[in-house]
């Protein structure tokens, strides 16, 4: 894959939307055709967004798979410390905008990326970047729970193993933190030794995170981490989620609307690989200033 870094910064403001008032039907109409047609639409990018202190910085990215472009022109803030939500209709590039965070579209051949993405002050597609450093400072959770074929202990410490702790007190005071920090402790304290695949899917979902938080990461990245579990367990995640802003940045992708409007702090709507609209949650549920957000999270479309 190669990569090119913009031939231009991003626009210190954001764009501003044309009229404070929602845009009309016929006016939503012309903005998804013309975002369908492939043409760039500027984001509504609310006003908030300008107080919050950044983690991360996307500025213009686009990122193709072949001659399919995916990602257009994308710029957008992650607030320090809270959660993002985004989301939008399949295939509108919420999950691929993750997967750029830590670099893990490298592994598709027929990907190339323009544009720039810094986590704090470092450039993440800067040339010499370690690409292994770099996911250390991200932690991410998967759709599915992929517990390692191993015991409980070792798929939580795992990160340091790769990173040749072998201090026993270390590698253990490390274990049970995490399992805290995943509220798992508690249920799996006496049996850490046994296999982490006898462990229910809500259960190896919190522990993927345990596993994550164990690398101490600047950033959790969460792609729709409850979409394969029950309401019991979604809840444990959520709540889990609540408990872990303020230490962590979390970026999450999810198709549940109920959820986003529950767990975040800020959300951002895309559409056909274009960010549509982002504020925060309470504003893009209850006061959006574009009819396309309004009629997809009432869903209306998408």
């Amino acid at each position: 894959m190669s990569h090119a870094l913009p031939a231009q910064p991003s626009p210190a403001k954001p764009p501003e939307p044309a009229a404070p008032s929602r845009a009309s039907g016929t006016a939503m109409s012309q903005r998804l055709m013309r975002i369908a047609k492939g043409e760039y639409v500027p984001a509504v990018v609310h006003p908030a967004l300008a107080a919050e202190s950044n983690i991360l910085e996307i500025r213009n990215l686009n990122l193709w798979y072949g001659v399919k472009h995916a990602l257009n022109n994308v710029s957008m803030g992650v607030p320090r410390g809270k959660v993002t939500a985004l989301i939008g209709p399949s295939g509108c590039g919420k999950s691929t905008l993750l997967r750029c965070i830590n670099r893990m579209n490298d592994l598709i051949d027929t990907v190339r990326i323009q544009g720039d993405m810094r986590l704090g002050e470092d450039s993440i597609y800067a040339p010499g970047v370690d690409v292994i450093e770099l996911r250390k400072r991200m932690g991410m959770v998967f759709q599915k729970p992929n517990p390692f074929p191993m015991s409980i202990f070792e798929n939580v410490i795992y990160p340091l193993r790769i990173d040749g702790q072998r201090n026993r007190a270390v590698l253990s005071e490390v274990c049970e933190q995490s399992l805290r920090s995943a509220a798992l402790w508690e249920e799996v304290k006496d049996r850490l030794q046994e296999s982490a695949l006898s462990l229910s899917g809500g259960q190896q979902q919190r522990l993927c995170i345990a596993r994550a938080l164990a690398g101490e990461p600047e950033v959790l990245l969460l792609d729709e981490p409850c979409s394969a579990l029950d309401p019991i367990a979604t809840n444990k995640i959520e709540d889990l989620i609540g408990e872990l802003r303020g230490e962590y940045s979390i970026v999450i992708v999810t198709h549940n609307m109920q959820q986003a409007a529950r767990i975040s702090d800020f959300t951002a709507l895309f559409y056909l690989g274009q960010l549509l609209e982002y504020g925060t949650t309470a504003d893009m549920f209850t006061r959006p200033q574009l009819a396309e957000t309004q009629d997809y999270v009432t869903g209306r479309f998408g």
